[in-house]
């Protein structure tokens, strides 16, 4: 079984490595985080966004080279509200693992604001969710699960994947920033 974004998924299925017929299992968006306690700007239109980038100390995202799937979009939006190069010196990476997500450097007060995907952002109880990317600046990522064509045991894959697209569980990643 495999379970990644679903563009990779359908890359899999492109070249035989998955078999047909992906399910998706949850969906995310970029959101955008503040240490907690942390005064909370106003990110709830591009323009605020904006304004609230420019005055914010330092700014974390994921590294593009850690292959993050929000990287390359969080510079996308920089550079769509015409702050790119203001940013650019403010900016923090995040390298990835455990201790190297975006959400550590927020509540290590590395950054002032973070922007990741809303999942990975509230798994840290030190940061606090203040909104999500603007609806016309903002990415979805679909995370799907498929069986590959090499699975000794493709009805035990398949049960374990209709069991990740559950309703019940569906209701737990709903709580943690997942849905469908």
């Amino acid at each position: 079984m495999f379970l990644t974004d679903s563009a990779a998924i359908d890359e899999l299925i492109k070249q035989g490595k998955v078999v047909g017929g992906r399910t998706d299992v949850a969906r995310t968006g970029i959101g955008i985080a503040v240490r907690k306690g942390a005064p909370k700007p106003d990110v709830s239109s591009p323009e605020a966004l904006r304004r609230a980038l420019l005055a914010a100390k330092s700014i974390a995202h994921t590294a593009p080279a850690g292959g993050g799937v929000t990287a390359a979009h969080v510079m996308g939006v920089f550079a769509k509200l015409g702050i790119a190069a203001e940013v650019a010196p403010k900016v923090r990476l995040a390298a990835g693992g455990p201790n190297g997500r975006v959400s550590v450097l927020v509540s290590s007060d590395e950054a002032e604001i973070g922007l990741q995907q809303v999942s990975e952002l509230m798994s840290n109880p030190e940061v606090e969710v203040i909104g999500m990317l603007p609806a016309q600046l903002q990415q979805t990522t679909t995370y799907s699960a498929g069986v590959t064509t090499g699975a000794r045991q493709m009805e035990a894959a398949q049960a374990f994947i209709r069991h990740l697209a559950a309703p019940e569980a569906i209701a737990i990643y709903k709580t943690k920033g997942l849905a469908l």
